[in-house]
């Protein structure tokens, strides 16, 4: 099939490149001439694992270009939206790019194409915008087709999806449009995806909830990391027990830092504003709490880092493991590592940073930082090691090696994730999140 997609951001850039390693024939438009070249010449302009292997290999056999131009999707059947929703003053949603984007598209729309909707946006947006479609291009339907991707797996999650949601008007149109979001994801169907086609409204919910949810997870067990620091409990051990529950489940349970990243922060209180403004607000007056909770983790960490250099970090070389907001990725937009390094920095310590690939990303929003190109750089010569981001490279340190280059043996492990017991072995002082 001949797809358009529109916007080259993370999301843009993974489906585009997905989409034509299943095969199918695609353009990409961006506004940003810059992010257009650099796509089309074969270089991601964001880390994501498995991400430049398809797409050069999408260039190489032709299935996929790059441009500037919204006229070139003019022949394409199916033209997904997956531009930004950032968050606004007020917490709601910035809905001004998904509104441009769809204005401009139907200019060049025929009757029987589809506008497939990816961003994630507040519940009535797509029953707005597909009135909209309708008038200017009779015949062309509008449909949502949320996106569940996870940074670090962003390419398997769109090749192989967990599920599909297809939001669908009702009548012929409707099922005009699942048969052919059916083709564009046939690969997919092949291997038995689940396949949920809702209305509209629900399918805008789907991926506000499913974010609200695991928001609300994270924060439930760093709160009960805040309990069990006071009683003297092991929230590790306290999550392991309650997560053989089936109902409950393991995942999602690791006490730290706290959620960051482009989309639970954002996504959170932007439901939050949708709710409010359908006078339904205390409907999800819980999601403050979430997001106080996330929150209120960054100061913590602060807090044990002045209390584990004696009071004061001034002048204190403190050394930062990790500053995208999870593994595998470069995102540093609210991300709880960057955030709490910058607070350090703040109160006077000499902030020695490294992360295996957000260091240039983090520098852009905080230059003030002393970026490093090794941990073992930055760990000689600390007199506290922090460990923010949990990636392998630092769950595989060496703790006896590193005893023997810190000038003080003390670790806060943000994530849980080092070997407590060998660090303890080698000499350090372990603090752990709620433990």
């Amino acid at each position: 099939m001949r797809i358009s997609v529109i916007g080259c951001g993370y999301l843009g850039a993974v489906h585009a490149a997905s989409m034509a390693k299943l095969g199918h024939d695609v353009v990409a438009v961006d506004v940003d001439p810059g992010k257009i070249e650099r796509l089309a010449a074969g270089e991601a302009p964001f880390f994501e694992p498995g991400l430049p292997e398809i797409l050069t290999e999408a260039l190489a056999s032709g299935r996929i270009r790059f441009t500037t131009d919204m006229a070139e999707v003019a022949g394409s059947r199916v033209h997904f939206v997956a531009v930004g929703t950032p968050q606004g003053p007020t917490g709601a949603a910035d809905l001004k790019y998904v509104d441009a984007a769809v204005a401009s598209l139907t200019e060049h729309l025929s009757a029987g194409d589809f506008v497939v909707g990816k961003s994630t946006v507040p519940v009535g947006t797509a029953a707005r915008l597909a009135e909209g479609v309708s008038a200017a291009v009779p015949g062309a339907t509008l449909v949502w087709n949320p996106e569940f991707l996870r940074e670090g797996f962003a390419v398997q999650d769109t090749i192989a999806p967990d599920r599909l949601v297809y939001g669908v008007p009702a009548g012929p149109e409707g099922e005009a449009a699942v048969a052919a979001l059916d083709e564009v994801y046939a690969v997919a169907l092949a291997e038995q995806t689940p396949r949920l086609v809702v209305d509209l409204a629900t399918a805008e919910l789907v991926k506000v909830s499913a974010n609200a949810f695991l928001a609300t997870k994270i924060s439930f067990i760093n709160a009960m990391a805040e309990i069990a620091e006071v009683v003297g409990a092991d929230v590790t051990a306290l999550a392991d027990a309650i997560g053989h529950d089936a109902r409950i489940g393991r995942k999602f349970l690791n006490a730290g830092l706290g959620f960051g990243g482009g989309c639970l922060p954002k996504d959170i209180r932007a439901f939050q504003a949708r709710a409010d403004e359908l006078g339904v607000g205390e409907s999800l007056a819980f999601l403050a709490d979430v997001d106080a909770i996330n929150l209120r983790r960054r100061a913590h960490v602060v807090d044990l880092a002045t209390t584990a250099l004696g009071g004061d970090v001034t002048g204190k070389r403190v050394a930062v493991l990790g500053l995208a907001f999870k593994p595998n990725s470069d995102d540093v937009r609210d991300s709880p590592s960057l955030d709490i390094a910058a607070r350090l920095h703040e109160q006077g310590a000499v902030v020695a940073a490294y992360d295996p690939e957000a260091t240039g990303t983090a520098g852009r929003l905080h230059p003030e930082l002393d970026y490093v190109g090794s941990a073992m750089e930055a760990l000689t010569g600390a007199d506290l090691v922090l460990v923010l981001t949990e990636w392998n490279e630092f769950r595989e340190l060496d703790a006896t090696a590193v005893a023997a280059v810190v000038a003080s043996p003390i670790v806060i492990d943000g994530r849980n994730c080092l070997d407590r017991d060998a660090w303890r072995a080698a000499g350090f002082a372990h603090h752990g999140m709620g433990r």
